[in-house]
């Protein structure tokens, strides 16, 4: 997936001010869709820059242990199916 040109702080000024002004104005600004901002609007509606600083670090944390758990559970099937084999 493509990374955001935008840092967290920038995307809730974007939002901020989208809410304060028109959307397709602040859309055609900064250059991005009006897909983009309602899902913007979505996740940083309402959100300090400091808290949406620690939601990305805390989504890719996540995604870290997800990966990690995936990786022990194959690694345990592999095992289980070669004892079982050896029985």
């Amino acid at each position: 997936m493509r990374g955001t040109r935008f840092t967290e702080e920038e995307i809730v000024g974007i939002v901020r001010e989208a809410a304060a002004s028109d959307a397709a104005t602040v859309c055609r600004q900064y250059g991005v869709g009006r897909t983009t901002l309602w899902r913007w609007r979505r996740q940083y509606s309402g959100v300090e820059p400091d808290a949406a600083r620690r939601l990305r670090h805390l989504e890719a944390e996540n995604r870290r242990l997800k990966q990690v758990v995936g990786e022990l559970s194959l690694d345990n099937r592999v095992l289980k199916d070669v004892l079982a084999k050896k029985l």
